[in-house]
């Protein structure tokens, strides 16, 4: 197993080594098993690379690498470097949403800093021939921390008023508010219109795959100057 970075010098370099191999030749070299599919098992991607690149987070409420307040993304894009699918973030809190500040959020710190793992992960590849592309540190700039900040707080001002029902993933410029469950039975608290407590599917924050898109372009657009 390898040990935690000791910097984010060392963690870039750890990305360069497996940037280009699929993840089945990923998985050997760590001596992990690869399912035939990810359908139930759709987090075993992101823990096979928290496992390459020494995150020791596990499943505690901090970043990925809290010694280097960096959080790991992975990013599955299509062949013309499209990202195929939204972002998770991290779980909403349905309960106690007022007065909380964005600054003091969780989705705040998760994207302070953030190590983007691209993936080349069509549907139709399966899961060992998908291949690790190059991963890249990000933080938001002003004019991007400005957007999720005024999403959050949008999406959490509906919330504290009870109000999740009208949440809709068209919501949000670049942030949304999406059910987060394995099954339409895992409940959790949550404040309903009259201001009483209710039962609800849980949600989570997930960036929208426009946002991540220019991301991706910006960065490799640089990379290409």
């Amino acid at each position: 197993m390898p040990t935690s970075p000791a910097s984010v010098t060392e963690l870039l370099e750890r990305c360069a080594l497996i940037a280009g191999l699929t993840l089945g030749q990923l998985a050997a070299q760590l001596q992990v098993p690869v399912p035939a599919d990810l359908r139930r098992e759709k987090g075993w991607t992101g823990q096979l690379l928290e496992m390459a690149l020494g995150a020791t987070a596990g499943s505690q409420a901090v970043q990925d690498f809290p010694e280097l307040a960096v959080e790991l993304k992975t990013l599955p894009i299509d062949q013309y470097g499209k990202p195929l699918e939204s972002t998770y973030v991290c779980v909403a809190p349905l309960t106690g949403a007022t007065g909380q500040q964005w600054q003091e959020s969780w989705v705040c710190r998760k994207l302070s800093q953030v190590l983007w793992l691209p993936i080349l992960a069509e549907r139709h590849i399966a899961p060992a021939e998908r291949i690790i592309g190059q991963g890249f540190l990000w933080q938001p700039s002003p004019s991007e921390a400005a957007l999720l900040q005024q999403d959050w707080e949008e999406l959490m001002e509906l919330i504290a008023f009870g109000r999740l029902d009208q949440i809709k993933g068209a919501h949000g410029k670049v942030l949304q508010l999406r059910p987060k469950a394995a099954d339409s039975k895992a409940l959790t608290a949550a404040i309903g219109p009259d201001g009483r407590p209710v039962q609800s599917l849980p949600r989570g924050f997930y960036l929208k795959t426009q946002f991540t898109a220019a991301i991706l372009q910006q960065q490799f657009a640089l990379a290409h100057r």
